[in-house]
């Protein structure tokens, strides 16, 4: 079932006030201004990952928690057939399907991604954006280019790119048909 952003948007509504966070403290942790923000938290934007991974690493929670309302409940592995994860529709065209979503205590994000061919996206106007950690994306389908801190690496089937995430970021599909790609987020390291 795919989450509703009404819904995902009570959820981070009623998380921040639990964890007791002003909207303008929120709004920094997201990188938004406290009035973008509050047009988030009013269900009339979509939520990137970027912003729920944010959001549930200062609320001390599971990202799949915003997006569900339930806790991951498997300990020692998940299986996912073929089409079944946990669909996300983020940014423009853009479908994530969380690969690990039942797994408590995950040590990563894991995401099978299409990213589809948009007329008119190149370097200047890619969407960037950081997180803490590291990841690793792996090309099965299609072509990509990925951009890494003014750094450009065009990517086909079989080739991958890991990362600082903490440094600005961002793909286009360069194919046609677009690209379809596995994406792992990993956790930053505690200190």
């Amino acid at each position: 079932m795919e989450p509703i952003i009404a819904e995902v948007a009570e959820r981070v509504r009623a998380m921040r006030e639990m964890c007791d966070i002003s909207v303008e403290e929120m709004a920094e942790v997201v990188g938004k201004t406290p009035e973008e923000y509050r047009v988030y938290e009013s269900g009339q934007m979509d939520f990137s990952f970027t912003f729920l991974y944010k959001i549930a690493k200062r609320c001390g929670i599971d990202m799949v928690e915003l997006l569900t309302g339930e806790k991951p409940h498997l300990a020692e592995c998940t299986y996912v057939k073929a089409g079944h994860g946990l669909p996300i529709k983020r940014r423009r065209g853009f479908e994530y399907q969380h690969l690990g979503y039942t797994m408590k205590n995950r040590l990563s994000e894991t995401f099978l991604v299409i990213a589809p061919y948009i007329e008119g996206d190149n370097d200047e106007n890619v969407h960037m954006s950081t997180h803490a950690g590291n990841e690793f994306d792996y090309v099965l389908e299609g072509t990509m280019r990925f951009v890494l801190d003014g750094n450009y690496y065009d990517l086909e089937p079989g080739d991958s790119v890991y990362y600082n995430s903490g440094l600005p970021h961002g793909i286009y599909a360069t194919s046609k048909e677009g690209c379809k790609f596995i994406a792992s987020v990993m956790k930053e390291r505690a200190q």
